[in-house]
């Protein structure tokens, strides 16, 4: 008898790591022992379009309403008492009519509005945590509400929990669903200098990510900026892939008002989401990583394999996903003059930098893919399910 796992996802927002991975998760479970429902909550969204594009069917979930989180207040969504008195005895009705095994949230708006009423149920509960390790949720509300919390580094584990979570803590990587026909660099590079009207000699820095603080996409156009002025004979040029949606306009502002301070309005692109991402990954000289606090980023990884070399900040999972000078570089984090050394050497040594993307790639192919996330996870289902 097949064991149903019930996913829920923000549709009025953008989408993210957490969305790719846990529908790319859903979309490879063993159909003779998991059915994956998907819900998107409000509309249809960003996230029901990706679940298309994986040929998962969802329902969208108009009601009850989603408890805001924090300070950021969404349209349509209740404040903490309407959600106790109304949004919980909500969901328990939903609940009740899919009749999921286990509910496997993602991010932290799906955490904090189904681990009670999926607790009040009866039913199991797995917190997938890719945040801050001095978050509320992870240190306040798993431990009590949820029967197993997964996390995609040792680093995420929570700092502080209100009771131990030592029994119940797992660390499975994020899903690599690596593509066995990657894009040629070469080709990959020339078709995005074509797009943008760029010389051969432009050095392609890539961001990929949204437009989040904790990604910092401002302290990647400082980066490129110190990176400009300390190669002035070389055409730099920073490109940023990845969704601004409501909360990153200011952001995106930010980074904008950057570049003209530092007269490179015209060499500072906004590539905006973009889906294939494989061939533009492919085509950057390096992918700078600003994050702060980022628990295992999944373009890390992606890049490496597609053999693009990483320099990333020396915080967060980073550390636990670079050796410093083997298949990468770690610099840091608060100092935006810091990614200039690693760019430039590997910009002068060519050497250098093919030893730094072959290893790279031998780690990503050998460390991660989605096979190896699946299982992991499927242990944790076969476990709680007894």
């Amino acid at each position: 008898m097949t064991k149903r796992i019930l996913f829920p996802f923000e549709g009025d927002t953008v989408i993210g790591g957490s969305h790719v991975s846990a529908m790319k998760l859903a979309a490879g479970l063993d159909r003779s022992k998991y059915e994956p429902y998907i819900i998107v909550h409000y509309q249809d969204g960003l996230a029901g379009e990706y679940a298309k594009s994986l040929g998962l069917d969802y329902e969208v979930l108009k009601q009850p309403a989603l408890m805001s989180p924090g300070q950021i207040k969404y349209e349509g969504d209740c404040g903490p008492a309407k959600y106790l008195m109304s949004s919980v005895p909500g969901f328990i009705s939903v609940l009740n009519r899919i009749k999921p095994d286990i509910v496997h949230t993602n991010e932290g708006r799906m955490h904090s509005n189904w681990a009670l009423p999926t607790k009040l149920s009866g039913r199991k509960h797995i917190w997938h945590h890719r945040q801050d390790p001095t978050a509320f949720g992870i240190n306040k509300l798993a431990p009590v509400l949820s029967d197993h919390i997964i996390s995609v580094s040792h680093f995420s584990k929570p700092s502080k929990p209100v009771r131990s979570v030592d029994k119940k803590f797992t660390v499975i990587r994020s899903p690599f669903d690596f593509n066995p026909n990657p894009p040629d660099p070469a080709q990959a590079r020339q078709d995005v200098l074509n797009e943008l009207n760029l010389p051969p000699e432009a050095l392609l820095l890539g961001y990929f990510g949204n437009y989040v603080p904790r990604k910092r996409p401002d302290h990647f156009v400082k980066a490129v900026a110190a990176i400009q002025k300390a190669m002035p004979d070389v055409p730099v040029h920073g490109l940023l892939f990845g969704s601004v949606g409501e909360r990153g306009g200011e952001l995106e502002k930010t980074c904008k008002d950057l570049a003209s301070e530092a007269w490179m309005d015209s060499q500072i692109h906004f590539m905006g989401f973009r889906q294939p991402i494989d061939g533009y990954m492919a085509a950057m000289d390096a992918n700078l990583v600003t994050a702060l606090d980022e628990p295992f980023g999944r373009t890390l990884i992606e890049t490496m394999y597609l053999g693009t070399p990483v320099v990333a900040t020396r915080h967060g999972g980073n550390v636990e996903a670079i050796v410093e000078g083997e298949n990468g570089f770690l610099v840091d984090p608060f100092d935006a003059e810091a990614f200039v050394a690693p760019v430039k050497q590997m910009h002068s040594d060519t050497v250098l930098k093919k030893r730094i993307i072959d290893a790279g790639q031998r780690y990503a192919r050998e460390n991660f893919g989605m096979a190896i996330h699946i299982d992991g996870v499927c242990k944790i289902y076969d476990q709680l399910l007894g």
